[in-house]
């Protein structure tokens, strides 16, 4: 009987080499495994097709049933984005093309020769096994073994494996126990064998082109599809499609305000930054004018250089475009948050009723990107924050900035901090756990970009090295558009 022995699929042996050398035809295969791929049985092809029977245990619930969607009951998810189709290490084998036929190969295999369960929850101390019963003869791999190509030790990785090859049924008996208790807990487990089936089908089942577009499409929208209509959007009953100012707006900002509400409505706020000269008063005034005929009472914070820009539609003016709207809410400098009292305007700051705002509008909000404190004074920073945003009436955020973000990723964090609340956590059920972590790690990547030669420091460089978190954040609460895109 051989000794025991470490294989770490390097220099030390590996996996793939036992199993061609102990699977001969009648061997029976119970397999505790992570993760699944079919190039990982193409290439063992020639030793599964011998085996009597199969076993394969997923230690993780790799198909999840999935509630939100009838059209399947489900779908693979994996927290590493490993696929029954393989992964980064075997790329050069999905490049050969074959994918087809290798999965019509896995399939015939798999339903006669094997059984497939699944651990009903998470598993966290991730066992892994392939027991190969050969009778007196038997062998165990136990350790790190996943049955994946670079699992396998067919095809070079990063990964550092560590298994225990032991020989004999009398010294591998204890793990076939193992394996039987888990594999007859039907409280643990469950079969999934259909569903693999199924996904290992769909490989292979042939489509035309024009199937598969349409497909494709329905699949990455169909559950906005009900959601990019204005009606769904808007309550159109408030009459805004009949107000002046809906009527004087272009159709690309008849889409940024629908955008704009939708986001304040899921969100609670949004930070519209079209560039120059795209309209953006506009856009803001038909998403006022929408929170206004539901009765809601709105302030425009603005820099006192602009203010006149936005009272001038709330007066009985001839030069008030929009005179028949009867816009009425209330405008300040951003300065009158810093103010105890006096007059702004007909607003008298030292009674004025901070907390019964319903909507917020912040012009050139850039202008907040920082929040120095001031000892023994209030900040105007403070004041929107703690007497506007989180006092009294739930207030949602509109803010106007061609530039939120002007010389560091972090400049945007404050303005985020008025939607959110201060939260941290606001967006993770978008998949954002931690709004500071994704800021703090752009800033990083920014540092690092900033740092290239001239001739590598380019848009296409930056965002390739980015995060993805810290776009989706953006995708999240802005909406932006340049010239170039409105053409388009």
């Amino acid at each position: 009987m051989k000794p025991p022995k470490m294989i770490d699929n390097k220099r030390n042996g590996s996996v793939v080499g036992e199993l061609r050398e102990h699977i001969g035809k009648g061997s029976k295969l119970s397999i505790m495994t992570a993760y699944f791929t079919i190039y990982a049985f193409a290439e063992l092809k020639k030793e599964l097709l011998k085996v009597e029977s199969v076993r394969m245990l997923f230690t993780d619930p790799v198909f999840i049933k999935n509630d939100n969607q009838s059209s399947r009951e489900y779908y693979i998810e994996h927290p590493t984005g490993q696929a029954i189709t393989g992964n980064q290490y075997e790329i050069k084998l999905r490049n050969e093309m074959c994918q087809a036929s290798v999965a019509r190969e896995c399939a015939q295999w798999l339903e006669h020769k094997a059984q497939i369960k699944m651990f009903k929850t998470p598993n966290s101390a991730q066992p892994r096994l392939v027991y190969i019963d050969n009778g007196a003869d038997s062998i165990s791999i136990n350790g790190t073994v996943d049955f994946t190509t670079e699992g396998l030790g067919l095809t070079p990785s990063s990964r550092v494996d560590s298994n225990l090859c032991i020989y004999g049924s009398d010294c591998t008996q204890q793990f076939l126990k193992m394996f039987d208790d888990l594999w007859n807990d039907d409280s643990a487990v469950e079969d999934i064998k259909d569903e693999v089936l199924r996904q290992v089908q769909v490989l292979y089942k042939e489509n035309t082109p024009q199937f598969i577009y349409f497909v494709t499409l329905y699949h990455i929208f169909n559950q906005y599809l009900d959601e990019l209509t204005e009606d769904h959007v808007m309550k159109t009953r408030t009459g805004i499609k009949e107000t002046e100012i809906w009527n004087k707006l272009y159709q690309f900002q008849k889409d940024g305000a629908i955008g704009i509400i939708e986001k304040i409505e899921k969100f609670g706020g949004c930070i519209l930054a079209d560039s120059v000269g795209l309209g953006k008063t506009f856009t803001a005034l038909a998403v006022v004018k929408y929170y206004e005929l539901r009765n809601d009472r709105v302030l425009v914070l603005a820099p006192k250089k602009l203010r006149e820009n936005w009272s001038i539609y709330t007066l009985n003016d001839r030069r008030n475009l929009f005179s028949a709207d009867r816009f009425h809410y209330d405008v300040l400098n951003h300065t009158d948050l810093s103010r105890e009292s006096g007059k702004s305007g007909d607003i008298d700051l030292a009674t004025v009723n901070w907390g019964n705002y319903d909507l917020v509008v912040i012009d050139e909000s850039h202008n907040f990107r920082n929040n120095p404190p001031v000892k023994g004074h209030i900040t105007r920073y403070e004041r929107l924050m703690n007497d506007i945003i989180r006092a009294g009436v739930k207030t949602r955020v509109l803010m106007l900035s061609a530039t939120p973000v002007n010389n560091r990723m972090n400049d945007i964090k404050n303005q985020i901090a008025f939607i959110t609340e201060g939260k941290n956590d606001a967006f993770s059920e978008v998949g954002i756990p931690s709004i500071e972590h994704v800021l703090r790690t752009a800033q990083l990547v920014f540092n690092r970009w900033s740092e290239l030669p001239d001739e590598e420091r380019t848009s296409d460089t930056f965002v390739e090295m980015m995060d993805l978190s810290y776009f989706k954040l953006l995708d999240t609460i802005t909406i932006a558009r340049s010239r170039k895109h409105i053409e388009k």
